[in-house]
């Protein structure tokens, strides 16, 4: 073997060693304007699921959460962490309009580009996630960008005062929330000494039924999973559309099921 050969050789190992690494839900995989880790299903050309964490959290400890990352992955969906930036000393997520940072939009859209040309993603198939700050920033992305993803999937987050005046839409949306959650309660709270105010969640949810054409106010499907969620659904709004509450007895959690319960709400939708 000459020496240009075995170089050669050395650095397309390396180069397969770093792949590998990066999707091993370890190490961290980069792009443009900041990072993600991973871990992938044994199934080909899977689906994903792509979950943000929430204020001053990470995407290891995300990947930590082997009781929502465990029933995805036993599902055949690969799970994206996403990292957050740092705001105000801690990693969160910019979702606020008008706040100074990231463009969140354009980098989950770049992490998820990543991953379908990296590990064969279905970039068509792609569940946007998240808890607490992650679940506003979902709510927020959702709410100016609905194609951006196939379905949104916030867990105790929701819109900040002063609400949008609207969204576009339609948009397809399982919100998930804790009765007892005192970080994000149902009715909203200050923070900052009162600088800022959490949105009450129901009516972001009138917010979401005005952007799919609900005809209703009130639900037309009510339902209770494995006494572990009470649901509330809208059916009766626009085509491709879906609108779903599920409230959990709680606080402030991804709780135990949620994976299981997003997944079938997922594919139980028109095209899902």
């Amino acid at each position: 073997m000459t020496m240009k050969y075995g170089l050669a050789l050395v650095a397309a190992l390396s180069a397969q060693t770093a792949l590998a690494e990066c999707g091993d839900a370890q190490a961290r995989c980069e792009v443009s304007d900041g990072g993600y880790f991973i871990e992938l299903p044994l199934a080909p050309n899977p689906p994903l699921v792509v979950f943000l964490h929430g204020y001053g959290g990470s995407g290891t400890g995300t990947m930590r959460n082997r009781s929502m990352v465990e029933p995805l992955l036993a599902r055949g969906y690969a799970v994206m962490a996403p990292e957050g930036a740092i705001r105000n000393g801690r990693k969160s997520w910019n979702f606020y309009p008008g706040w100074d940072g990231r463009d969140e939009a354009a980098f989950l859209a770049d992490a998820v580009r990543d991953a379908a040309t990296r590990f064969d993603i279905d970039p068509a198939q792609v569940v946007l996630g998240g808890f607490s700050a992650g679940g506003f920033m979902v709510n927020y992305l959702a709410c100016a960008q609905p194609d951006s993803f196939s379905a949104y999937a916030p867990v105790s987050g929701g819109f900040w005062q002063p609400h949008p005046d609207a969204c576009n839409g339609p948009v397809r949306l399982l919100h998930t929330h804790g009765w007892t959650d005192p970080v994000v309660p149902l009715e909203g709270r200050f923070l900052g000494g009162g600088q800022y105010q959490q949105g009450d969640i129901f009516a972001g949810l009138e917010i979401w039924r005005r952007a799919n054409a609900c005809a209703e106010n009130r639900p037309d499907s009510f339902g209770q999973i494995d006494d572990r969620f009470m649901t509330r659904r809208w059916t009766d709004c626009a085509g491709n559309s879906a609108l779903e509450f599920a409230l959990f007895p709680g606080g402030h959690t991804v709780p135990e099921g949620w994976a299981d319960m997003m997944v079938d709400w997922y594919e139980g939708l028109p095209g899902g």
